[in-house]
């Protein structure tokens, strides 16, 4: 009974009183004045810190190999592509908040293409250029890097996309194990994009043609449409939890990587709005790269395609025909609560995907 008494006693002394709430929203009303104050000249945060060495440039296209402190690592590199409509570091965003460091801590030797905003003189590349000649090219330097034929494609996004389309006019290439992370395939069921780029309202050729590269803003307004209230609800979370640096930290980091959205260059613009969004020519398998048709049952490596549940840019409908049309008899589809962002980059990835990713890696790397 004593026992009992000291238990409810301590439960009680534990809830905080009315006066003590009260001075509590006070205490973070101070913190948000004076954080808000703080942030007005700050600078941007610190971000993609994993030591790296850039190996290759060429216009938009950058391929970087991270440097790990290890001295054993699987045989079989990973090259990442990263969606060319944004910057990497999101996979590297800060120390425990990194695929990238994840990656070399559980002994992957790691190589990333990047992009950078396209020149003038890029305004007409398309998708055949990334995928006959950039990805390619890329692979082929990190062969001559890590002396190792095979390698590991992981593409996220759209740099999925790319690396679908790669590997089935590269069937019998390098390219041991494809990984992809939220990979459009069914374009129909991206529906609002498809509104967005509907031909009775939007007249590509012109839109392309007058300004050859595409402005970032206005790829970020696209982005935007599909939460339209989204940045308002961010930056009323920002503020009522100012007082909070581990949340305001995180914040911008993510603010700062939306705000870095590259241009685009038009020929990739116009053929990804016209075949894909439009024609959904990948899903009818019409679709075709330097004069051959992209059959998705080409593929036959191993495959592992990773799916947010909660994706509001590439919804699960559209992602899902991936593993239904592969060849691939080793393959494996992952859905896992989360956005598209979160899923590779929020604090839940930790936890989830990552680990997920690493099991799978493990046995096909060697």
């Amino acid at each position: 009974m004593v026992a009992q008494t000291d238990v409810k006693s301590t439960r009680k002394d534990a809830t905080p009183s009315l006066t003590e709430r009260l001075q509590l929203e006070v205490d973070r009303a101070v913190q948000r004045g004076l954080k808000g104050v703080e942030l007005l000249g700050a600078p941007p945060p610190a971000v993609g810190r994993t030591p790296k060495t850039v190996i290759y440039r060429r216009g938009t296209l950058e391929l970087v190999h991270y440097r790990t402190s290890l001295d054993e690592v699987y045989r079989v590199p990973i090259l990442v592509v990263m969606a060319p409509t944004n910057k990497a570091y999101i996979l590297d965003l800060a120390p425990g908040q990194s695929l990238v460091e994840f990656l070399l801590g559980r002994g992957y030797d790691v190589y990333l293409i990047d992009w950078n905003a396209p020149t003038d003189d890029e305004r007409d590349l398309i998708i055949d250029d990334y995928v006959l000649d950039f990805i390619p090219d890329c692979i082929r330097r990190v062969q001559h890097r890590s002396k190792e034929r095979d390698i590991t494609l992981l593409g996220y996004c759209a740099g999925g996309l790319l690396s679908v389309i790669y590997q089935t006019l590269h069937a019998d290439g390098p390219v041991k194990n494809l990984v992809c992370l939220t990979t459009p395939v069914d374009f129909t069921k991206m529906e609002l994009f498809r509104a967005l780029s509907d031909e009775r309202h939007f007249d590509i050729e012109q839109f392309v043609g007058k300004v050859g590269v595409v402005p970032a803003d206005v790829v970020i307004a696209g982005f935007d449409a599909l939460r339209p209230v989204s940045r308002v609800a961010g930056q009323l979370r920002l503020w009522d939890n100012l007082w909070n640096d581990q949340f305001v930290k995180g914040y911008r980091m993510m603010e700062r990587w939306g705000n870095e959205t590259l241009p685009l260059p038009g020929g990739y613009f116009r053929q990804m709005t016209q075949e894909l969004l439009r024609d959904n020519k990948l899903f009818e398998g019409t679709l075709r790269i330097g004069g051959r048709i992209v059959d998705l049952g080409d593929i036959t490596v191993p495959l592992l395609h990773v799916i947010a549940q909660y994706d509001h840019i590439v919804p699960p409908q559209s992602a899902q025909p991936l593993v239904e049309r592969v060849g691939s008899l080793d393959k494996e589809e992952l859905m896992l609560p989360g956005g598209h962002v979160s899923i590779a980059a929020g604090a839940n990835a930790v936890k989830r995907m990552w680990p997920k990713l690493d099991s799978w890696l493990e046995g096909r790397s060697i």
